[in-house]
């Protein structure tokens, strides 16, 4: 019987009676049939005796392995719907007849229980085949006639008996019940197809807004890169002439000045490329780098610009050290500044007298792993309870009225408390309305050493030897242009300049030169473009070709080497890196590259 050995197999796919679908949750459930097997020869056993009941027993097991067999053999075959469909059925009805002997055997036995039991198993196996078969009635129809057939046998015994007519009218009760099953189950399954068909509509639409919020993103990232051309095109202005500057002779207190403008146009570089990373940071692809860290170098770019900040506002400036301080440690000096520093910038912004106290403290862990806390200790208004869990909320303010008296996005702690995360670490804070409050930033670093075993170099010296290379410089902005030809000439350099790309390649087609140094955004031809057509042919087709520009991205990178560029540069420039490209030019092309490799490896 198709219905007792499936119970629970019945079709819940949309594609309602489906043969496959049929077939497949038989064979799921196939074990089932055996605790049915089970339970009804019990019945029988009970009242027509042990024998007779195991005989049935037997019997019902060898028909169920026999369908066992067929529908693994039509599961494993390729045509297992097509096959399926005709013969099921057929297998079926085989099957169920096996199972409708139980009610017979039940009626003609002399058990005073009889015939209740023969009515109980003719009902309960027309609910269990509908029940399996609920969503395809024609199917259900034909293999439960069996029971039909065992009925009508059962009636035609009561011709004349009083209890022929009771027994007739079980036929609209057992109909009646049969029909609400089916009928519940395909309402059901309509509301269920209904609710896929509106699931599957709300997946469209997730997808449409997933492809709108990737572009949005993608226009947001174009953004940032021309945002970032446009600022650190006059930012190279001001720290090229900055570093020009330093090579001049100047008194104690003018190169002390002169430091702290480097050191502010650094910092706002980094913040510059900070915004270009945000993106990186909120999809979880922030890269740090790892290299070599002097602590007393890292301190003085730390509280450079601070000092002289505090010191306008009339504050008192203090740096402290405390514990076992190595000299040189491993991390991402950038980021640490960039953490440390908003910390100190809140500290100097909201805090009116009184001072301001930087304290390193550093813990050995170990001979390779120390502990830093940098706190920030400021005299200023305090922090209330309230207002401690927006601290770290983005783009809030603890004074957000319209008369507040300080701006800013209210980015940097939540910024600074991320960065801070990502690297192992984190920043809490501890503050009292009218006392001050103290930011902590806490981390560990891998210590490199813990003395100071050579004394560093002069970090402002910018000397060179003259070595007479002759450079065609293709800038568009005049500032730029003038810096790079007054470092040049006070190098020794020869240097040759153009406007634009076009200007570049019509030079480059009559004057040999040692190296060019190529900005990529400029009017009329830009620098990629003219760096091909140099590169197809001509007096500078080898000659070696520094790309310059401000945007910071790795694809802009992979676009300029792309192109034909041996090395990239980015805006603001650095002298320093731009000298050690020079001299490693003067070997050619392949001495470039292999020095530009060498230190991506």
């Amino acid at each position: 019987m198709v219905g007792s050995e499936g119970i629970g197999k019945g079709l819940e796919s949309q594609e309602a009676g489906s043969a496959a679908q049929a077939l497949s949750a038989i064979l799921q459930t196939h074990y089932l049939r055996y605790l049915i097997i089970t339970s009804w020869a019990v019945g029988l056993i009970a009242t027509v005796g042990l024998l007779h009941g195991l005989l049935w027993f037997a019997g019902t097991l060898a028909a169920g392995a026999l369908r066992g067999v067929a529908e693994k053999r039509i599961s494993r075959s390729q045509n297992a719907e097509a096959g399926w469909d005709r013969i099921f059925p057929i297998v079926g009805a085989v099957t169920t007849a096996a199972w409708a002997a139980a009610p017979l055997m039940a009626w003609f036995s002399d058990s005073l229980f009889g015939r209740e039991l023969a009515i109980a198993l003719l009902i309960s196996g027309y609910v269990l085949v509908f029940a399996q078969l609920r969503s395809s009635p024609k199917q259900a129809i034909v293999i439960s006639s069996p029971y039909g057939v065992a009925a009508a046998i059962i009636a035609v015994t009561l011709i004349g008996d009083p209890a022929f007519w009771p027994f007739l009218m079980l036929a609209p009760f057992t109909a009646a019940s049969l029909f609400v099953l089916v009928t519940m189950t395909m309402l059901r399954e309509e509301r269920i197809r209904a609710f896929q068909e509106h699931q599957a509509h709300l997946i469209e639409e997730l997808e449409a807004a997933r492809d709108k919020a990737n572009a949005a993103n993608e226009a947001k990232s174009n953004f940032l890169g021309v945002i970032s051309h446009e600022l650190r095109t006059p930012m190279n202005g001001v720290l090229g002439a900055a570093q020009l500057l330093s090579a001049t002779r100047l008194d104690g207190a003018q190169r002390e000045y002169l430091a702290i403008i480097r050191n502010s146009g650094d910092n706002l570089l980094s913040l510059l490329n900070d915004i270009l990373d945000m993106t990186k940071i909120e999809a979880g692809r922030m890269n740090f780098e790892s290299i070599d860290i002097q602590l007393d170098d890292l301190h003085r770019r730390i509280v450079g610009p601070f000092e002289a900040q505090a010191e306008a506002k009339g504050l008192r400036f203090v740096s402290e050290f405390e514990g076992d301080t190595p000299a040189v440690v491993r991390g991402d000096p950038l980021r640490v500044c960039q953490v440390v520093q908003n910390l100190l910038s809140n500290a100097v912004k909201f805090t009116e007298s009184g001072d301001i106290r930087f304290v390193t403290r550093s813990r050995r862990i170990s001979e390779r792993r120390v502990a830093f806390e940098f706190a920030v200790h400021d005299s200023g208004a305090g922090i209330s309870e309230g207002d401690m869990d927006q601290l770290f909320q983005p783009f809030t303010q603890i004074d957000a009225s319209s008369t507040r008296r300080f701006g800013g996005t209210g980015l940097g702690l939540t910024i600074s408390r991320r960065l801070a995360n990502i690297m192992g670490g984190d920043i809490t804070v501890q503050s009292q309305v009218g006392s001050g409050s103290v930011f902590t930033f806490a981390v560990e670093g891998e210590v490199v050493c813990w003395e100071d075993e050579a004394a560093q170099a002069d970090a402002d010296s910018d000397s060179i030897e003259p070595d007479g290379m002759k450079v065609l410089v293709v800038e568009d902005h005049p500032v730029n242009r003038m810096i790079l030809e007054a470092w040049m000439g006070s190098t020794g350099r020869r240097t040759t300049t153009a406007e634009n790309g076009q200007e570049a390649v019509d030079i480059a087609q009559h004057q040999a030169f040692d190296l060019i140094i190529m900005d990529v955004n400029m009017p009329v031809m830009d620098g990629l473009t003219a760096t091909r057509l140099i590169r197809a042919g001509g007096a500078n087709a080898e000659t070696p070709i520094v790309v310059l520009s401000a945007s910071a991205r790795n694809e802009d990178h992979e676009a300029g080497m792309a192109a034909g560029a041996d090395a990239y540069l980015n805006k603001p420039i650095d002298f320093r890196s731009l000298a050690g490209l020079m001299t490693q030019a003067k070997g050619g092309r392949p001495a470039l590259q292999q020095s530009v490799e060498s230190e991506a490896a």
